[in-house]
């Protein structure tokens, strides 16, 4: 705002000073016109017979009014012209704003006078494109996922139908395959409500604004039980913790929102795991902050995804497939519970390890 009033002042400044000039050299100039010729008329004896007598007498009677007259007509062209100037710019201004309003592609060129002028606006076309790319780029991700997760909701529901629909039509079916049926189908129905969730998460992400409520907790107490309660999943998986937990760390945060961060991370970290192999978690206090490091073996991120890992609905498996990797929001919405608390969260990957930091200024009440 302050760089527009100053390039605003000086544009004004510049005409101003422009029209004071010209007022300024056109009477100068007047003046010495009039002394030149009074010099030049006084070297000469005139007579009464001379042709200009008359005409020089004239002038000479009414010097006083033939100044004005022409000093009045050289002030209404001056500023006729400085009036205009003013109006050419602005019109300029106008037809390059269409093109703001279009977000063409085209660069808008304006008069050498308004270059500052042209420059801001172009600045203004190019970030209103860049928002433009990514707002388009969002929302083809996020109808991709609706399209991803639409077609994952009919395997398990049709699933579900087929085994109740079998174990309807056959009422003398076995006890050991109607149990083994309805394990089937029950798996099936979660996963039904695990994509469904990943819907309400969608709509709660894009239609509410997140509030924090903080409180002091004892952070590393708070990941211990996090991590006992991915054990079931790890055994599945077979992987392991690696736990580094500096004991008795306290913090100032929202303890619903920070789970949740720390729930996405390590779920992220399982999904993205190699078989059989150990993920990393550790944290650690430095005098004034916090440090969260979780870190798992996997494939190695290309640094063209890395740098969009916290995008909206990004997901680092492109496939049509839901069952890895979740609604493309976890690492966005964590990104956004971190930053409403005053941290940072990062993302490093490299030689088939995956890294995420998040560090804290660490207070209490």
């Amino acid at each position: 705002m302050n760089a527009k009033k100053t390039l605003q002042s000086r544009m004004t400044r510049k005409l101003i000073s422009q029209y004071a000039l010209a007022l300024t050299a056109y009477i100068g100039g007047f003046i010495i016109i009039v002394l030149a010729a009074w010099w030049v008329c006084a070297q000469k004896t005139w007579y009464y017979d001379d042709p200009l007598w008359n005409f020089l007498t004239a002038v000479r009677d009414n010097i006083v009014l033939i100044g004005m007259v022409v000093c009045l007509a050289g002030w209404l062209a001056i500023t006729y012209y400085f009036l205009a100037k003013p109006l050419k710019y602005l019109d300029e201004a106008v037809l390059a704003s269409t093109q703001l309003a279009e977000l063409s592609e085209k660069p808008i060129k304006l008069s050498e006078e308004l270059k500052s002028v042209e420059d801001e606006m172009n600045m203004v076309r190019e970030t209103a494109l860049l928002n433009a790319r990514h707002a388009k780029e969002a929302e083809q991700r996020k109808n991709d996922l609706i399209v991803y997760l639409a077609h994952d909701l009919k395997t398990p529901l049709t699933s579900v139908i087929g085994y109740l629909t079998l174990m309807s039509d056959e009422p003398d079916l076995p006890a050991f395959s109607r149990e083994k049926y309805t394990n089937i189908a029950l798996n099936k129905a979660e996963r039904l409500e695990e994509l469904i969730n990943e819907f309400f998460e969608i709509t709660r992400f894009n239609l509410t604004a997140m509030e924090i409520d903080t409180e002091t907790i004892n952070l590393s107490m708070m990941l211990e039980q996090i991590t006992s309660e991915f054990e079931p999943v790890l055994r599945e998986k077979e992987l392991t913790f690696a736990c580094d937990l500096e004991p008795n760390i306290l913090l100032l945060c929202d303890p619903d929102k920070m789970s949740r961060v720390f729930d996405n991370l390590i779920r992220n970290a399982v999904n993205y795991s190699y078989p059989s192999s150990a993920i990393d978690i550790s944290l650690r206090q430095d005098k004034d902050t916090v440090v969260i490091r979780i870190s798992n073996h996997g494939k190695t991120i290309a640094p063209e995804k890395l740098s969009r890992i916290f995008e909206q609905f990004f997901r680092l498996d492109t496939a049509r497939s839901s069952y890895t990797g979740g609604s493309g929001l976890g690492l966005a919405i964590s990104k956004e519970i971190v930053e409403l608390q005053g941290g940072t969260i990062t993302a490093e990957s490299e030689n088939e390890s995956i890294t995420f930091t998040v560090t804290f200024s660490y207070k209490t009440e």
